[in-house]
């Protein structure tokens, strides 16, 4: 119940203008999003490197209304691909193709993005695609296997709570496409996905050691120290080495586990967004856990 109105939150338009313009709500945001310009998220990235964590920087937005505006987005990419090269930052980007026109056009998402990519592997870095909701899984897989084809250079996310990412993992796999896999953070149909917790649990786990056994470097993109621990025992057992997978946390939540972690030897990546553009990743952020929201209200009233 809680997760589906946050979800419901995310899509108000009217709530989105004021909180974006919010100087309370402005000062909560600072939780989960690195700041609203490149300058914030680069400052940010190497006190995470200081600390032995790699990033991947996230300029927040999605569902543009114009190719203008998806030109736009693909431009401050360009920029910041360049930026952790001359900075010397341990980093990537990732990217939701909606940002990029893909409502829009196929064809100049495409154009917007493989200029991105073709960037990042002409730089030795690296494009992760995220995966939206559904209705844009099948075009984001095309999409990637195109640029890939072309360029390597980029990767996709899976969502362990759909049906159908059994089968789409076991082709990436098999095309030698990274993925990164999460539990998936959109609402979604009974007909689509799993609706119950431990259905997507036991789907992440299959998913898991399905990439950690035939896949390309994956990453393990989850804060569940369930999910975590069983991830250690199985490369483990199976003698694979903590230089062929990485986890993957948000930036701003579980810190205490994300040292732990890094202590113990693993490889950790933090997805660290920054922009404007912060409500809608915001709210899907209190929607995942209980324990996010009751931080914020606590934030509030001391404001």
């Amino acid at each position: 119940m809680v997760r589906a109105f946050f979800l419901f939150l995310s899509r108000q338009k009217q709530l989105r203008r004021w909180m974006e313009t919010s100087p309370v709500a402005q000062r909560l945001s600072k939780r989960f999003v690195a700041g609203e310009t490149l300058e914030q998220a680069l400052a940010v990235s190497r006190k995470l490197n200081k600390q032995g964590i790699t990033v991947t920087l996230d300029h927040l937005g999605e569902s543009v209304t114009s190719l203008a505006e998806a030109r736009e987005a693909r431009d401050v990419y360009r920029r910041t691909l360049d930026a952790i090269h001359a900075g010397d930052i341990q980093g990537n980007v990732s990217l939701k193709l909606t940002q990029f026109g893909l409502d829009l056009s196929y064809e100049e998402c495409l154009a917007n993005v493989e200029q991105l990519v073709r960037r990042a592997a002409e730089l030795g870095s690296f494009v992760r695609v995220d995966m939206e909701s559904s209705e844009y899984v099948d075009r984001t897989l095309d999409l990637v296997r195109t640029l890939h084809a072309r360029h390597g250079a980029v990767g996709v996310v899976i969502q362990s709570y759909l049906y159908r990412s059994k089968d789409d993992i076991a082709k990436l796999c098999a095309e030698k496409i990274r993925v990164r896999l999460c539990k998936g953070a959109y609402l979604e149909p009974a007909s689509l996905a799993f609706p119950q917790k431990s259905d997507v649990d036991r789907s992440y786990v299959e998913l898991t050691q399905k990439l950690l056994t035939y896949g390309v470097y994956p990453a393990i993109a989850t804060h569940d120290e369930a999910m975590i621990g069983q991830t250690k025992q199985f490369v483990s057992s199976k003698g694979i080495g903590r230089e062929c997978f990485e986890f993957q946390m948000l930036y701003g939540i579980r810190a205490d586990l994300q040292r732990q972690l890094v202590a113990d030897g693993y490889r950790l990546r933090l997805y660290v967004p920054f922009g404007k553009a912060w409500y809608p990743y915001y709210m899907r952020r209190l929607a995942e856990r209980p324990a996010n929201v009751l931080f914020i209200l606590r934030n509030l009233f001391r404001t």
